[in-house]
């Protein structure tokens, strides 16, 4: 039996007599989302005074999530709507839910490869138990992500919209000649200022620092600076660090937004043991019982061979693995060498697949990390070393190379000294041995351009697989950043995966 047929409520039946024709005044991707909140509450009209009051309330909250009041809500046109005011209310109410439980925008539509476990919530049915229990304003906060990273780039966006509003953001930062320690240079005052903005120096510091004179105290901000964005922290103002310092406030500001948007896409509950890797800044995280205990750098795939988001179950660790080719690396980059370079790697080919034997110089090092179901993507060591030392570290076929992989294995493997005994055993004779870590730990692939970093402070990455250009363009939101230079042209490429 429907709720509206034990109802008595004339209030009730009124409304549920015109609500097909109000429910056909809403846009066709609402409907469903407004008929089954109806439904469940019996088919009664909700918006008093205090509740919408609430509901300004939850929206007053909207830009510490990146997001504007005004894409909702207009009060004072749904006020002002007698005949469909009640229905677009809650349509709007419903919507905002969804962008802060699962995102504006799928996924899908703006990365060519994204698999992850996606936050799905049941909104109708949570906002009806919201009103019930007139908790609505702590409700939609409740939808957005609560852990620690999002609430903490968050409170980044905060501040750098605030900066915009009292200050104007910071001086703009002309691009021009490389600016070495102790030199002399008109562009030290705007760079000064920007530093303070951002809090790589303190005003008491930068009260210290007068003329045009690139100082000691100006070059430790500079140096806080590289480190936030990623680059080589050696207080020299070259190409790279000006192109970063050339991004305005508000696209820093959009760039955390956009940051706050990819992570609301994501469930919620995540596994307590885990390795996340960030593919924009290539740094990999390793977590243990919900704590960061470890992390490394890696090498991602470069710009045309991008390392896609995926979240997939970590399966085994493999000492002295060979590498099986994949065709497409095969057939571009190997074959056409001809036999003498297969002979040089240590490869031969076998039922037409090229694979090269395990040893010193062979592309998976001395230890791969298996994922499960993962298209060919996998964590694995290297013999070219030097790549770990650059800033743009985006340079392999899509796998992620991990620096120190050997000691990182040992690490995972440590709880049980049996697995670690046959796996140095293994290092030990240059055996490929498959060893199985005996508990799920989950692995995640990651794009994240900002992020807060162990000091508290927002570290930025520039926009290597122009991920971050293709998800404002379907939010609508203007961003302009700026390019990343490359810092390892004299650094050979491998056919590595």
């Amino acid at each position: 039996m429907s709720a509206l047929a034990q109802t008595r409520d004339p209030g009730a039946v009124a409304f549920y007599n015109g609500f097909n024709d109000q429910l056909a005044t809403l846009p066709e991707a609402q409907q469903a989302d407004v008929r089954a909140f109806y439904e469940l509450n019996g088919w009664r009209p909700v918006w008093t005074p205090a509740r919408m009051q609430a509901l300004r309330a939850g929206a007053a909250r909207a830009e510490r999530h990146g997001l504007y009041p005004g894409d909702f809500f207009d009060f004072d046109a749904v006020a002002a709507d007698r005949t469909a005011g009640e229905m677009k209310t809650t349509a709007a109410a419903l919507d905002y839910a969804r962008v802060l439980a699962e995102g504006r925008v799928r996924p899908e539509d703006v990365e060519e490869l994204w698999e992850m476990s996606k936050n799905r919530v049941d909104l109708p049915a949570g906002l009806n138990d919201a009103l019930a229990n007139e908790r609505l304003a702590d409700w939609l906060e409740g939808l957005a992500p609560t852990d620690i990273g999002y609430s903490n780039l968050s409170a980044g966006y905060v501040r750098y919209r605030r900066l915009i509003r009292d200050k104007g953001g910071w001086p703009a930062f002309r691009s021009g000649a490389n600016i070495e320690p102790g030199g002399s240079d008109s562009r030290i005052p705007a760079l000064v200022q920007r530093l303070v903005a951002e809090g790589d120096m303190t005003a008491d510091v930068a009260a210290t620092a007068t003329g045009n004179v690139y100082s000691a105290p100006i070059q430790a901000g500079v140096r806080s600076f590289q480190a936030r964005h990623g680059l080589g922290a050696d207080g020299r103002i070259g190409a790279g660090t000006q192109r970063s310092l050339s991004a305005s406030a508000e696209d820093r500001a959009r760039q955390i937004a956009l940051n706050l948007e990819r992570r609301r896409w994501l469930k919620r509950e995540v596994q307590p043991e885990r390795i996340e890797v960030n593919t924009a800044a290539a740094i990999m995280v390793y977590w243990k019982d919900g704590r960061p205990v470890h992390s490394n750098r890696v090498v991602c795939g470069s710009p045309d061979n991008q390392t896609p988001s995926l979240e997939k179950p970590f399966a085994s660790v493999v000492a002295n693995p060979p590498w099986y080719v994949p065709a497409g690396i095969a057939r571009r980059e190997i074959l056409p060498k001809g036999p003498g370079y297969l002979a040089s790697q240590n490869m031969y080919v076998q039922n037409g697949q090229v694979i090269q034997r395990a040893g010193p110089s062979a592309a998976l090092g001395y230890v791969k990390f298996e994922l499960r179901d993962s298209y060919a993507i996998f964590l694995h060591d290297t013999p070219s070393k030097a790549a770990f030392n650059l800033s743009m570290r985006q340079r392999s076929h899509g796998c992620v190379r991990v620096q120190n992989a050997v000691e990182f294995a040992r690490l995972l493997l440590s709880p049980d000294p049996s697995l670690l005994g046959q796996f140095d055993t293994a290092q030990d004779t240059r055996e490929t041995k498959r060893i199985q870590t005996g508990r799920e730990i989950g692995v995640r692939l990651l794009y994240w351009t900002a992020f807060v970093d162990g000091q508290g402070r927002v570290a930025f990455r520039e926009d290597v697989y122009n991920r971050d250009k293709k998800l404002a363009e379907a939010l609508g939101i203007a961003v302009s950043l700026p390019t990343v230079v490359d810092d390892g042209r004299n650094v050979a490429n491998d056919v590595g995966p």
